[in-house]
């Protein structure tokens, strides 16, 4: 199976700690990933702002990157939902009929962490341990375009040591969103503020969830608030082999 890996715009940039661990994770179960040099941003926030013509360049290079590979794998229910559910669109408007037998053929072969450990490779126990009490924030792109479910609770479950806790309104959105972040400030500060609140009243010691975009504005919250609760990726725990440093 080739298997390429998606390291997302803000992974690339601010966390590449996150793109590291889904290596050292998928290869720990057997499975040679890429990395393709070509890839770029999915062009999620040019649909997302209405910019779908300049969103076309982005999505072309996007499924001339990952042609031919058997899956594409992304630590991001967010690109994962672009790429299924905003591709299509982009490639539509072009009228590219190229573009869009492309698209048709990428599309569906793209993977969040979770569904492609579960779904693809058919395991949930990955060999993890860590030592810590965690509660999990399931992301809205994840819930709602993708339908992930239980999957990330499936893994994080199996996890030695690991004591997984309720999150308190876990399905209210954390206030991120994207450039919502940045049109409506107060009001996505405020949201994330009631998600910082949740997660310290679970008492928990990390907060998991499978994008980093999510844990960037609520861990931020959280460290404005001078909480000592860690934010990390799904991927780090499934990585970790021993206690958090």
């Amino acid at each position: 199976m080739r298997v390429a890996l998606q390291v997302t715009c803000i992974g690339e940039a601010l966390f590449p700690e996150t793109g590291q661990a889904v290596v050292t994770l998928l290869r720990r179960l057997g499975v040679d990933v890429d990395f393709p040099q070509g890839q770029g941003c999915c062009g999620q926030p040019m649909v997302n702002t209405g910019y779908l013509d300049e969103a076309i360049p982005v999505v072309r290079n996007f499924v001339d990157t990952f042609a031919g590979y058997d899956a594409v794998v992304t630590p991001s229910g967010s690109c994962t939902g672009s790429a299924r559910h905003q591709h299509s669109l982009v490639a539509e408007r072009s009228g590219d009929p190229a573009l869009i037998r492309a698209v048709s053929e990428v599309s569906p072969r793209v993977y969040d962490l979770a569904e492609f450990l579960i779904d693809v490779l058919g395991v949930d126990d990955v060999g993890a341990t860590f030592p810590h009490t965690v509660t999990y924030h399931p992301t809205c792109h994840s819930s709602r375009l993708l339908d992930i479910g239980e999957r990330p609770l499936r893994l994080l479950q199996a996890v030695r040591g690991l004591q997984l806790v309720d999150l308190p309104g876990a399905e209210q959105c954390c206030g991120f969103g994207g450039t919502f972040s940045v049109k409506n400030a107060a009001t996505s500060i405020a949201m994330g503020t009631d998600k910082a609140a949740a997660v310290i009243g679970s008492g928990a010691e990390v907060l998991v969830a499978g994008d980093r975009s999510c844990l960037m504005h609520i861990g931020g919250v959280l460290s404005r608030a001078k909480s000592s609760v860690r934010v990390m990726h799904l991927a780090e725990i499934l990585a970790s082999t021993g206690p958090m440093s």
